[in-house]
């Protein structure tokens, strides 16, 4: 098979849940990578590019509509340019990334932009239809996580764990403490602000400017979800979801907003459009859990990758694995055989430092991967994700 070769990757930076990146719609932002895409790559004939393919988990606001289709329209790429958008939920943004190298493989593009977009800032509220005449029953659903117009049989058969439900669920099944928890947060919240100081995310994200009315724009250039703490002050936060639990705000991953995108070449393009490939697509897998521990939904998707490439855990410079939550990212690493101070894993903080937004995040992790194999002349970087109602999906690319 053809290869696939990441010759670009670029991301907004993350922003708070109602923060800064909350006034940009969710098109707008998605727009907003594939326009530095663009002028980051000036020997690339726009009019030529075979798909764009976009993540995204929400779809029920400004996201509706097909994304992408939107985002390259309103980026300036031709409207004889199509657009798909993907939802495996938290593992959109990867999804979207693995559908691209499956096409170039398989000979059926050369030249994809893939990447996700989350604005869980402007998730609306949605409203039910009546299910019968007149009806006076209103049920209203705030679409910014989890589960909305449940299936009463899905809940009969697997039930409906909030995504913090399927936290507490994992810590109990597998043993994890509160105090291991609070302190893998603590050193994520460590890891992102040495990086930010040190500046080691800086080529990998492109600045936003936002409008503000009767003053000056803002240029927003920096993650603003990290909030380094004392460990003793992380021990203080209360359980979010029950008496006695041990999932806090403090060692969960962040509500968010953002947007990343890719660009995704054959060799043949790389020739023709004189790109300097940065990586290797290797493989893409998903694997299915129980919904009610979503979370160690890596395990077997990383499982899957490795036995099908021959590769093991040794193989890797590089892990990028997706802190949903505390408790599960120490339950994956337990369940692989990962030690928790392992440097490999996480150098540069995850999503509880960074933020999770969610159709974002998969292309998130590529994208800071590809820029660290880069900056530190690392070989092989292995990402990978939990997802809601019962998934994981990893990913391994090498640096060419």
């Amino acid at each position: 098979m053809k290869e696939a070769f990441i010759c670009d990757a670029i991301r907004t930076p993350i922003g708070r849940y109602g923060g800064t990146l909350a006034s940009i719609r969710t098109d707008d932002l998605a727009v907003i990578p594939i326009k530095a895409l663009m002028e980051r790559n000036a020997s690339v004939n726009w009019e030529e590019v075979d798909d764009v393919i976009f993540g995204c988990a929400n779809q029920a606001g400004e996201d509706n509509r097909n994304v992408a289709r939107m985002a390259l329209l309103l980026a300036g790429l031709s409207e004889r340019i199509p657009g798909v958008t993907v939802n495996r939920l938290c593992g959109s943004g990867m999804e979207a990334i693995g559908q691209a190298m499956r096409m170039i493989r398989t000979e059926d593009a050369d030249l994809i932009i893939a990447g996700g977009v989350e604005s869980m800032s402007r998730a609306p509220f949605v409203m039910g239809k009546a299910s019968e005449a007149f009806s006076r029953d209103v049920q209203i659903y705030d679409t910014t996580i989890g589960w909305r117009f449940i299936n009463k049989k899905m809940e009969q058969l697997y039930g409906v764990d909030s995504m913090i439900e399927t936290a507490e669920n994992v810590a109990g099944m597998y043993h994890i403490s509160r105090e291991d928890q609070d302190i893998f947060a603590y050193h994520s919240q460590l890891k992102a602000h040495q990086a930010i100081q040190s500046g080691a995310m800086e080529r990998e994200i492109t600045p936003v400017e936002i409008v503000r009315p009767k003053s000056e724009p803002f240029v927003f250039s920096m993650d603003e979800h990290p909030r380094l703490s004392s460990l003793e002050k992380i021990g203080t936060l209360r359980p979010v979801s029950r008496p006695g639990g041990t999932v806090t705000a403090a060692n969960s991953s962040g509500v968010n907003d953002g947007a990343a995108a890719l660009l995704i070449a054959s060799e043949n393009a790389l020739k023709k459009y004189k790109l300097r490939p940065m990586a290797r697509i290797v493989g893409v897998q998903a694997a299915g859990v129980p919904p009610r521990i979503m979370g160690i939904g890596p395990v077997p998707a990383t499982q899957k990758l490795l036995f099908k490439l021959h590769f093991s855990l040794e193989d890797f410079d590089l892990i990028e694995l997706n802190e949903a939550f505390a408790s599960q990212s120490l339950a994956c690493m337990r369940l692989l055989g990962l030690k928790e101070d392992d440097p490999r894993i996480n150098p540069q903080g995850g999503a509880i430092s960074l933020g999770h937004p969610l159709g974002m995040s998969g292309a998130r992790l590529i994208t800071t991967a590809v820029h660290q194999m880069s900056n530190n002349n690392l070989h092989r970087a292995l990402c990978t994700m939990c997802i809601g109602v019962g998934q994981g999906i990893a990913s391994i690319i090498e640096k060419v």
